[in-house]
């Protein structure tokens, strides 16, 4: 390559370097050198070749901070047993005394206001018995917990400090773009304080991911490639301006430049309610949500994400309240049209407590409108006669609930339909995610009381060329799955 090419390439390349900015356009040219100058005329001009990163580190990391945690963990017996033989294997082996162990943990966080206030994940500080904040300077302050949101994975710190703080300036989180500059600094590790990577917004509203140390229930994740390690949990991810844009959060271990951050307009709305109430109100209907897929449609007589499938609705919420069934499919919400579960869930969350919303929802083939005033939702939610003859279709084998099989698996005070007691590998059951100890309590839309009524409902639905609707209670929820034969 020529020498006057070369420099052109130079000068070009860090002209658009100078000129992006997360979550707008390029502004203005930070250089007035010509493509086609020379190396002395592009420094004559006062061209700047040095990295814009630079600028972003020194404006940033000083209120970035480390988070040391001391946390107690108990063991537990070295032997569990079930019954008759834990009677048995207790009397032959003595119980080892319970000892309690200190678990140090270390992750990021940062300052986004003058007072002493400090952004970090939910996760970070859990059942911490001690939380030290350390600068970049080496100054260490005692923390305390304003307040912290397990269904977001946010907490938020306050320190009180006899000098003036460094802070981070929080962006528009709203603003930003696929392909936008995206910089994440933080502690990975434990301590490689200060460390910076960079890279760029490659997906916006992610969700459904399972992070380590505790799964948030409202999920709406920015993806980025910029290197996030153990330990940056709950540092900032910033633009090239050295805004925050989010808060680093979880990666994926299995794979590389892939990493989650939590968009820093949540934690503004997050860390506001919790600075001034000491904690988050979100909005609750108490529905198990489906989302329609392919099969689910085709067994429905629906369109693919057409709505909002309720699975199962929970006793004395908002929604029983309003009349919601299982088996309806929520069009619309507060008029707006919805389709996928997790956006869903966080409209719901984001409406608030006591919010009386508009539903338009499916029922038999018919539009109905109905409203709903959701409540707060709880920190956790949840996601006849003997028989003794079993039933196997689909690579299903099952039993009544009082059968001579079922009884060993059917949760206390269930009376009626029929259990799951094995599931063929590899069979369309399997594959549909059903498991040994399913309850099935609707097969194609009829009641099952017991395997009478079971074998009943499947031979009807042997004869249609199409996914058998399901509806299946695990773990105290009911939610429908959709078999398709010789799938």
């Amino acid at each position: 390559m020529r020498l006057e090419h070369l420099v052109a390439v130079v000068a070009i390349l860090s002209l658009v370097l100078g000129c992006q900015g997360s979550g707008s356009r390029a502004e203005e040219s930070t250089s007035s050198a010509a493509p086609g100058s020379s190396l002395s005329e592009v420094v004559a001009t006062g061209h700047d070749l040095s990295s814009p990163f630079v600028a972003v580190a020194e404006k940033v990391m000083p209120a970035v901070v480390s988070i040391d945690t001391k946390k107690e963990i108990e063991t537990g017996p070295m032997f569990q047993f079930d019954e008759p033989f834990g009677r048995i294997f207790r009397d032959l082996i003595p119980e080892m005394p319970r000892q309690r162990y200190e678990v140090p943990g270390y992750a990021s966080g940062f300052i986004f206001d003058e007072n002493g206030y400090i952004a970090t994940n939910h996760h970070v500080i859990k059942d911490a018995e001690e939380i030290i904040v350390r600068l970049l300077d080496e100054s260490e302050y005692q923390a305390e917990v304003v307040g912290s949101d397990p269904n977001t994975d946010i907490a938020i710190l306050k320190i009180d400090p006899d000098k003036q703080l460094p802070v981070v300036k929080l962006g528009d989180s709203d603003a930003i773009r696929v392909g936008d500059w995206a910089i994440a600094i933080g502690n990975p590790f434990g301590r490689l304080e200060g460390t910076m990577t960079v890279g760029v917004i490659s997906a916006k509203g992610r969700s459904a991911l399972s992070i380590v140390g505790g799964t948030p229930a409202l999920q709406d994740f920015i993806q980025t490639d910029a290197s996030i390690n153990f330990g940056n949990s709950g540092g900032p991810l910033v633009n090239i301006r050295g805004e925050a844009i989010g808060m680093n959060t979880a990666i994926n271990p299995l794979g590389q430049g892939i990493g989650f951050a939590i968009p820093i307009n949540l934690v503004k709305r997050v860390a506001d309610e919790i600075i001034k109430h000491g904690k988050v109100a979100w909005g609750f209907l108490g529905i198990l949500p489906q989302e329609i897929d392919r099969d689910l449609a085709e067994a429905l007589g629906v369109e693919p994400k057409s709505g909002i499938l309720v699975g199962s609705v929970v006793e004395d919420s908002p929604a029983e309240e309003a009349g919601l069934k299982h088996g309806d499919i929520i069009v619309r919400f507060n008029g707006e049209p919805v389709g996928d579960v997790d956006q869903f869930r966080l409209k719901v969350a984001e409406t608030g407590v006591d919010k009386k919303v508009p539903l338009e929802i499916l029922r038999d083939g018919k539009i109905k409108r109905i409203k709903v005033k959701l409540g707060e939702r709880p920190t956790e939610v949840a996601r006849a006669g003997v028989k003794h003859r079993s039933s196997r279709w689909l690579g299903l084998d099952v039993d009544g609930v009082n059968g001579s099989r079922g009884r060993r698996l059917a949760p206390e005070g269930v009376e009626k339909g029929v259990i799951v007691v094995d599931v063929e590998s590899g069979s369309p059951a399997d594959e549909a995610g059903i498991r040994p100890g399913d309850i099935i309590e609707e097969v194609a839309g009829k009641e099952i009381e017991d395997l009478d009524d079971y074998e009943s409902a499947i031979e009807q639905a042997k004869e249609k060329d199409k996914p058998v609707l399901f509806l299946i209670k695990r773990n105290e929820l009911s939610r429908y799955v959709a078999i398709k034969p010789g799938h």
